[in-house]
């Protein structure tokens, strides 16, 4: 199947991996090392799938890989799952837009395409790869219950979708409240007096449900009121370990954060109800 020309660059699901999760050090920032990804593959038009005999099939998978397009229609996919890991009932595998689709919904009611304009220049594009991802993450949240959201749903891994939002509330607070805003702000669900907070304390009732909620909507208000007052991406601000950091690296951070985390999701919420797609 080929992609259909009114998609953007897919913005869902991060990797399947069910990786364990890094710990998130407050007011140090993340640098990883290593090559960055090889874009040769977009060097002309002529590279990109659907552009005749002249894209060959090497270029067609790495493209593919690159923007996560789907090279076939998925009707294999979506079968029922037999073989169990656990003793818990695993749901069957299905598709809110239909078993050929892998999009989340339908693209046109989908808000992370709403804007539908071209990118253009370094702030918009960060800016709206981030407010995808958060998007993102609602969407995988959407239509479940207290109990569905806090449960850990891929054992022996203690991550659910609650402890997910409680955990990017904090992520949110720390790097634009705390680190570029400078303001002193304690965290929300981190503490020193017990491990992983923010995911323990994720526990099956409605008002932690919408404490979470309410907590991660006003941190993202405040880091997109504070991006929004920024004249320049350059800005930077002081860490703990004597560095500075710009606020373009942080953005940056964010986007690297909800994908990974997203890829977490994608399982969690597969393993809860079934439900799969970008």
């Amino acid at each position: 199947m080929e992609p259909q020309g009114e998609y953007r660059t897919p913005v869902c699901d991060g990797s399947r991996l069910a990786a364990a999760r890094w710990a998130c050090l407050p007011l140090a920032p993340i640098r990883q090392g290593g090559s960055r990804r090889d874009r040769s593959c977009l060097d002309s038009a002529d590279s990109l799938p659907g552009h005749g005999t002249r894209a060959s099939v090497r270029t067609r998978v790495r493209t593919a890989r690159l923007f996560r397009w789907p090279l076939s229609a998925r009707d294999d996919r979506l079968v029922a799952v037999t073989e169990q890991s656990t003793g818990d009932v695993v749901p069957e595998r299905w598709n809110a837009v239909g078993p050929t689709s892998s999009m989340w919904m339908d693209p046109a009611q989908d808000p992370r395409f709403a804007a539908g304009a071209e990118l253009e220049g370094e702030r918009e594009t960060l800016l709206d790869y981030l407010r995808a991802y958060r998007l993102a993450l609602e969407l995988k949240c959407a239509g479940l219950d207290a109990e569905q959201l806090a449960r850990r749903s891929v054992p022996p891994s203690t991550m659910s979708l609650l402890g997910l939002v409680r955990h990017m509330a904090d992520v949110e607070r720390n790097w634009f409240r705390r680190v570029m805003a400078r303001a002193g702000a304690p965290a929300l669900y981190w503490s020193d007096d017990a491990e992983d907070a923010d995911w323990a304390g994720a526990v099956a009732d409605p008002a932690v449900v919408a404490d979470a909620w309410r907590a991660w909507r006003e941190e993202v208000a405040f880091a997109e009121q504070f991006v929004a007052d920024s004249p320049d991406l350059a800005i930077r601000s002081p860490m703990q370990d004597g560095t500075t950091v710009a606020l373009r690296e942080v953005i940056l951070h964010m986007v690297e954060e909800y994908a990974r985390h997203l890829g977490h999701a994608d399982l969690l919420r597969e393993r809860i109800d079934g439900r799969v797609g970008q």
